[in-house]
């Protein structure tokens, strides 16, 4: 999953790079864009569901300036039984300027107890491992 950015006036900060912030930003426009793709937020708060995100890990490797081009990309590393793991990057130019790897789980709005993961996401996740499996040489 991918999306391109564009530095805004005000992302940058005193010493004209983009501030640390904006990156948490666009890791969560990215997150958004999975489940857009697969299952919309709006049909899971109907189900009374949600996802919460409980850790960001993100290493800023590279300043990004305004007029910098900047994609982001994002996968789902890992998906549990009621836990997710994904893994991004925002990458300017050829370079990736930061990593990230964000964890969370499935909950349910009242409670905010832990809820399995939606089915609907689950068969995305295998049919993507599957045909991830499908193309990797023996």
């Amino acid at each position: 999953m991918e999306l391109t950015f564009t530095v805004k006036t005000y992302d940058i900060d005193f010493a004209n790079i983009v501030h640390n912030a904006v990156y948490i930003r666009w890791l969560e426009d990215l997150r958004q864009q999975i489940l857009v793709d697969h299952m919309p937020i709006e049909e899971m708060l109907a189900q009374q569901i949600s996802p919460i995100l409980t850790r960001t890990e993100i290493d800023y490797r590279r300043p990004v300036q305004f007029g910098d081009e900047v994609s982001g990309r994002m996968w789902v590393q890992e998906l549990g039984r009621t836990r997710w793991i994904v893994s991004g990057e925002i990458v300017s130019g050829e370079t990736v300027a930061a990593a990230a790897v964000q964890s969370g789980y499935f909950a349910n709005l009242e409670t905010l107890a832990p809820v399995r993961v939606p089915q609907k996401l689950r068969q995305a996740w295998e049919r993507h491992q599957a045909h991830n499996k499908a193309g990797r040489s023996p």
